[in-house]
């Protein structure tokens, strides 16, 4: 017969064989959109500037934090991890991946200032999640719009800098998004709409050369048929501007 206490406890912990980790839950994205807005431009800036390193960026997918307890859950709005496989993911679970997230975003607002300043902000604390930045884009309630915490042995404290020592990035709020650059070169991380400015500007600029390429060509091919007119027109002259002339 089994021990009671064995069969209680098979009861009380679930088994991980029929557990399902969501990876939905059918709410908004975001709350209005230039909060969407905001997440997608950071979600975009950071994949580039990260692409090529063992390190994911994930926007608005469950991080599951306790295996066997899928209730528990956050959904960061933008979360980095360093030293996992890149790309995405339908959902992040810590024990799976050994890594917790190194930076977590969160594009706050009046109405989830609360929850963002209080559970979000002491869960990421606990699992240690170096950096937690909360950006207003509406300026509702952080009146400059960004402010960032960073790990001091257990705890946050807040960052006075402006700048993201894991990321090695230099941030600033430019109107609804936050500006990204970098510290080594002091380079602006562009934003989709930038990166695809900066490439027209560059295949006009190749149009412009090979355009100014041809018409070098063009004249110095009006050159040659010149030359060879006025050859043409010695010779009928009785002179032979090939032959080597007399001193």
């Amino acid at each position: 017969m089994q021990n009671p206490e064995t069969v209680m406890t098979r009861l009380l912990i679930p088994q991980s064989s029929s557990i399902v980790y969501s990876s939905s839950d059918g709410e908004p994205l975001a709350e209005t959109y230039i909060h969407l807005y905001a997440i997608l431009v950071t979600l975009e800036v950071l994949k580039q500037y990260l692409q090529g390193r063992q390190a994911t960026v994930l926007a608005n997918q469950f991080l599951y934090y306790s295996e066997g307890f899928p209730r528990l859950r956050v959904a960061p709005d933008v979360m980095v991890i360093f030293d996992v496989t890149p790309g995405g993911r339908d959902n992040y679970k810590i024990w799976e991946e050994k890594q917790v997230p190194i930076v977590v975003f969160e594009m706050t607002s009046e109405g989830t200032k609360n929850q963002d300043q209080g559970f979000k902000k002491t869960l990421y604390e606990q699992l240690g999640v170096q950096e937690y930045w909360l950006f207003d884009p509406k300026g509702e309630w952080i009146s400059e719009q960004l402010q960032g915490y960073r790990l001091d042995g257990d705890r946050y404290k807040l960052i006075t800098d402006g700048r993201s020592d894991p990321l090695q990035l230099r941030l600033q709020v430019e109107g609804g998004l936050i500006g990204f650059y970098r510290e080594d070169t002091g380079e602006k991380l562009l934003i989709p709409e930038e990166l695809a400015q900066a490439l027209q500007a560059t295949e006009a600029r190749a149009e412009q050369a090979e355009m100014r390429a041809e018409q070098a060509e063009m004249r110095a091919e009006q050159a040659e048929v010149q030359v060879e007119q006025l050859k043409a027109q010695l010779r009928a002259l009785g002179i032979h501007p090939d032959e080597p002339q007399p001193s």
